[in-house]
């Protein structure tokens, strides 16, 4: 109850009803879609415009997995029987019965959030996936320390999966009421490849988001899409018809919201005001909400070796951070990645309780072209967990101190002249 009260909260200053009353917008609901390259309908009404943003985001995608479409369609429409727990994100907090046991899908950001979130309200949580990791885009290191605190809260995993093979109602309620569900996987163990069955009361898909483009008749303004990547933008996210432009999920590798916001910002200076910003030069970090959180920004040490950058990386652990030792939570670390010549960021991974705020320090820099080195002159409150980036500034000071025989050779002569 206290989700859908926090969701309701956040959604009024998005609301249709804010934005026809508060801010004078002429708000038409209904179905939209494209008359020709110059004017939309909606309903009975057309709309010509001189300028127009599509930003119809995404929808969760559904596995081709025999069973799944239409027990996800019996959850949404149930009928007279009792509601099979077969959901997405979309339809997670919708429910109102707690399950005993919730398989999830994929072992991405969404699920693993709500999958450890449900271990601990009592849940017993099983990922499944089939790269043998979580959290494929993250340093190998990094993902396995938020696995082994999943792991410890009580979260099975089984990555080896080399195929869905179904999903079902085996016919039997369960004490909560629920329906249970049979799925059914082929996967690799002990190094054999076998077929086995999974019993569970809730069934949650998060294997990622496609782009919402079908139905607009993009085609009749003349704007290319795909329905998997999306809708086709240059770097001013601009469409291919220079009128339309596109912003968020339905045209983005970034799946996130405050992603799309600034995508929605750049849209706007340069369909209204003639500016020239690039998605190029959005520089954005992201956050995975477990306990502890992971957060990044910039480029990963995989990115930097496939586009031939050769770079340095300073670390620093939180079981070195006085905050961290007081609060008793030194899991993770801070790692900055920098140009191999210079003390310029390229990139950073936080691992850690608040990760998904300190990044914010890391990100600022970058954006402000505030090397590495300079960071170690900021103050900051003492004893907090972001001293830690202070910190691998003044590992990368000494590195350069270091490597620089001369310049150390003449301030240990100062040194000793003061004696």
């Amino acid at each position: 109850e206290r989700v859908r009260g926090v969701r309701a909260e956040i959604s009024r200053g998005n609301s249709a009803e804010r934005y026809a009353r508060e801010l004078g917008v002429s708000v038409y609901m209904g179905r939209a879609s494209f008359a020709d390259k110059s004017s939309i309908r909606v309903n009975s009404d057309v709309i010509r415009f001189s300028r127009a943003v599509v930003a119809t985001g995404g929808y969760p995608s559904l596995p081709q997995i025999f069973g799944l479409e239409e027990l996800n369609a019996l959850h949404t429409f149930p009928g007279d029987s009792p509601r099979p727990y077969v959901m997405t994100n979309e339809t997670f907090f919708n429910m109102t019965t707690q399950p005993a046991r919730l398989l999830i899908i994929g072992p991405g950001v969404v699920g693993l959030e709500l999958g450890q979130a449900m271990q601990r309200l009592g849940t017993d949580v099983t990922v499944v996936g089939r790269s043998g990791r979580i959290l494929p885009k993250e340093d190998l290191d990094h993902s396995e320390i938020i696995m082994a605190q999943l792991e410890e809260d009580g979260v099975a995993f089984r990555l080896s999966v080399s195929e869905y093979i179904s999903i079902e109602l085996t016919g039997k309620i369960l004490d909560n009421g629920l329906p249970e569900i049979s799925f059914q996987i082929r996967e690799e163990v002990d190094g054999e490849k076998r077929i086995s069955v999974v019993l569970v009361d809730a069934v949650l898909v998060a294997t990622g988001p496609r782009p919402n483009v079908t139905g607009m008749d993009l085609g009749a303004a003349g704007v290319e899409f795909d329905s998997r990547v999306g809708i086709k933008v240059n770097d001013k996210l601009q469409t291919t018809n220079s009128k339309i432009y596109a912003a968020g999920d339905c045209c983005s590798t970034f799946k996130f919201t405050h992603a799309a916001e600034y995508m929605a910002r750049a849209v706007v200076r340069n369909a209204l005001f003639g500016f020239r910003n690039k998605m190029s030069n959005l520089l954005i970090p992201y956050a995975t909400f477990t306990d502890p959180e992971i957060a990044s920004v910039g480029l990963y040490g995989k990115d930097c070796d496939k586009k031939g950058i050769k770079y340095r990386t300073f670390e620093k652990q939180f079981t070195e951070n006085d905050r961290a030792l007081c609060d008793g939570e030194t899991t993770g670390m801070v790692r900055i990645r920098v140009e191999e010549k210079s003390d310029k960021i390229l990139g950073a991974t936080i691992v850690g309780k608040g990760a998904g705020i300190m990044i914010s320090e890391i990100t600022l820099a970058m954006q402000s072209h505030t090397g590495l080195g300079a960071l170690a002159s900021v103050i900051h409150p003492y004893p907090t967990r972001a001293e830690a980036i202070r910190q691998a500034g003044d590992a990368y000071n000494r590195a350069k101190l270091d490597a620089n025989v001369q310049v150390k050779s003449i301030l240990r002569g100062l040194v000793k002249v003061q004696r």
